[in-house]
């Protein structure tokens, strides 16, 4: 549990203690040594070692000052996770003795096996050197586990050949090839005064907790996050009373302590709040830089997890722990500003004139409906295939809300061929206690993919457990692509004006067919996005091989995003996840059913026939218990054949073990399919099993038992 003094301490006290921040650094280091550290980060001089030695000093210092004895280098692996090993400060001396120690070298560079880690193909198992390479732009911080202290230190990680093998270094290609394009964007507008471009990203995660007890008792929920067989309880989500709902006493105790782990750490969460579905909640951090934030969300995702069970509780980051109620996944919150904090998203307040929020905004709407099969693989996983277009997630279909007022806007620039007038709207209440509101330009659209909300696009389809890298990588190099286009355009340009107005009806023209402000949810969209041609994928196997069509990887090497080889290795690597998931998931639904539920419903329906020939035998009426011992004992059977023949299924995924694709597709078409045939027998015998039978813990106990 946190120190209780923390509750008594003002949150500016401890905000960012176990982080080493500007603030941090500026009591061991001099200011001029700060000041080269951060031109480094800004990438305006190499990193020398005798800084590198001076910051390791420094870092040492701090970190046994918090009673830290060991280092890591932590990074983001292709598992989607991140990967740490830690080393001692410890260097022995003659005598016996030792000292503390850490050199700018082991800041800088460490070493670990590249072949244990997903690489596709990228390494030969003989092939193991990788290396972590310190990432200056994300400070590093203490990991505080029940009073052990670790120095973690953000890193890279990349193969003995350069070939990236982690998240982060194509994000930081990524957000280099945006800030060029938008700097020269910018500099042909006549914006001479900046000198950075920031992606900002702002991400909602969502999460369900389950009391431990019951977690343990579920073998699915331990070994896939998942539960493969459950039965809704009588009350859901139908009341629509739990979402905002009123804070539970122990929920309210353990987001108490999960704010104060992360506020330490310099993670400002801001927001928090019930979800629609019961025992769902959501927690949403202020805007940060795109690295930082990413490396911020992998952390939160880990201290969530981990202050959940210091509670007796586990959280779920599946993107469909429960069948029959909402999933959960993160909000993507993307836009671009300058160093000063300019929002180039954000309309002026006549939004028709400003040239630069609408070059950049067309820019985006063009980007989008290029790359929709990218964005679509954004978000293309095996939980998240649950959630896509269930009416608790936008569809597959890429489109984008920008509401009726700035639609309207931009076909008025179409239709006439310059910025029309508008006067600003105001939202009238009623009543006269209550003041006029200026109306945004948008409303809010949920079943929207992505959906532009005032002065930021909102990316909703990606999922729970996702990392943030991947769906803002195929972001910022598709906007990254297109400002290229705007930018050539405008410095060849003898009126800039003129060819803001042509880009921008252009642009709008062009792909206002990815443009959409209805229901996504409704059968008459998917038919109207067929007739504009837009692309439809409807699974994570069908999306993913978009990641190696000619133009994805023309793309990626146009801006120094990824090799041929790189990416073709994530969509290896993608598949196989995706294919190891489904077989997981399926492997334990046969173990749960063999094991567990077959051996305990036969008990049952013995215990019922032996009850149902006592009752009959002193002459009761027992057709209403016959027809029950009936319907389990065929739900039974169809189980018993639904197991085997699931069996039978996964085998046959698995003997195309070297066609990624194909096996990937066999566990989509058949072994998914054949989970559902089974699970509806499951969840059958089971709202007719007395609980005492019932092998496991029902979603009543699950969703409501906190």
């Amino acid at each position: 549990m946190f120190d209780i003094d923390y509750a008594k301490t003002p949150v500016t006290d401890f905000y960012g203690i176990n982080c080493f921040t500007e603030t941090e650094m500026g009591k061991y280091l001099s200011d001029p040594t700060i000041r080269e550290l951060k031109e480094v980060q800004r990438g305006q001089r190499e990193l020398t070692s005798e800084l590198a030695d001076y910051v390791a000093s420094a870092m040492k210092q701090w970190a046994l000052s918090k009673g830290a004895t060991h280092f890591c280098h932590w990074f983001q692996p292709l598992t989607g996770l991140t990967a740490e090993k830690h080393d001692s400060f410890i260097s022995p001396t003659k005598g016996g003795k030792v000292l503390l120690e850490f050199s700018g070298k082991e800041l800088i560079k460490g070493e670990g096996d590249a072949s244990s880690f997903p690489n596709g193909g990228l390494r030969a198992t003989f092939e193991a050197r990788g290396y972590t390479a310190w990432d200056t732009s994300s400070p590093a911080f203490l990991k505080d586990v029940n009073g052990v202290k670790t120095l973690y230190i953000p890193t890279a990680f990349f193969s003995y050949n350069g070939e990236a093998l982690d998240k982060k270094v194509p994000l930081l290609r990524s957000n280099q090839a945006l800030e060029k394009q938008t700097l020269r964007v910018l500099r042909a507008l006549g914006n001479t005064k900046a000198k950075r471009v920031v992606i900002n990203i702002g991400p909602e995660q969502e999460y369900f907790l389950v009391d431990k007890k019951f977690y343990d008792q579920r073998p699915d929920l331990r070994l896939s996050g998942r539960t493969v067989m459950g039965n809704l309880a009588a009350k859901g989500q139908e009341l629509n009373d739990h979402y905002y709902g009123t804070i539970g006493d122990r929920v309210t105790v353990f987001m108490s302590e999960l704010n104060y782990e992360l506020w330490k750490l310099g993670i400002s969460s801001k927001t928090q709040h019930k979800e629609a579905a019961p025992n769902q909640f959501e927690i949403a951090v202020v805007y940060d830089a795109a690295n930082l934030s990413t490396d911020h969300n992998q952390l939160l995702m880990d201290v969530l997890q981990m202050v959940a069970l210091r509670h007796g509780m586990v959280a779920l980051l599946h993107e469909k722990p429960f069948l029959g109620v909402n999933g959960s996944g993160k909000h993507d919150n993307w836009s671009l500003s300058t160093e000063d904090g300019t929002n180039l998203l954000a309309p002026g307040s006549n939004v028709e004139d400003n040239l630069q929020f609408l070059i950049f905004l067309t820019s985006f709407i063009k980007a989008m409906d290029e790359y929709a099969p990218l964005i679509r693989c954004g978000a293309a996983t095996a939980g998240n295939d649950h959630r896509l277009g269930a009416s608790e997630a936008p569809p597959a279909i890429i489109s984008i809300y920008l509401g009726d007022q700035l639609t309207s806007i931009l076909d008025t620039i179409t239709m006439e061929g310059c910025c029309a007038k508008s006067d600003r709207q105001f939202v009238k209440m009623g009543m006269t206690m209550l003041p006029q509101l200026p109306k945004d330009l948008t409303d809010r659209n949920r079943t929207s993919p992505i959906a532009f909300t005032g002065n930021k696009f909102e990316y909703r389809m990606v999922g729970s457990s996702q990392s943030m890298a991947d769906p803002n990588i195929y972001i910022n190099a598709a906007v990254a692509h297109v400002l290229e286009e705007v930018a050539l355009r405008l410095e060849g340009a003898q009126d800039i004006a003129l060819e803001s107005h042509a880009i921008i009806r252009e642009f709008y023209q062009d792909h206002k067919r990815i443009v959409f402000n209805g229901n996504g949810y409704s059968k008459e969209w998917k038919e109207e996005a067929l007739s504009r041609g837009l692309p439809d994928f409807k699974d994570t196997v069908s999306a993913l091989p978009q990641l190696v069509n000619e133009k994805s990887i023309e793309l990626f090497e146009k801006q120094k995003i990824f090799t041929r080889s790189e990416i073709s290795s994530r969509l290896e690597i993608n598949l196989q996840t995706y294919s190891k998931q489904i077989n997981i998931e399926a492997s334990i639904m046969v173990e749960m059913c063999r094991k567990f539920v077959i051996p305990s419903v036969i008990r049952y329906v013995g215990t019922l026939a032996d009850s149902i020939a006592k009752q009959e035998a002193i002459g009761f009426e027992v057709a209403i218990q016959r027809q029950t011992i009936s319907t389990v004992q065929n739900a039974l059977n169809q189980a018993i054949e639904g197991t085997e023949l699931l069996h039978v299924c996964i085998a046959k995924a698995l003997s195309y073990k070297d066609e990624v694709l194909k096996q990937a597709q066999i566990y989509r078409d058949e072994v998914v399919s054949q989970m559902q045939n089974l699970r509806s027998h499951l969840d059958l015998m089971e709202t007719y099993t007395d609980k005492t039978f019932w092998p496991f813990p029902s979603y009543d106990d699950l969703l409501f038992r906190l």
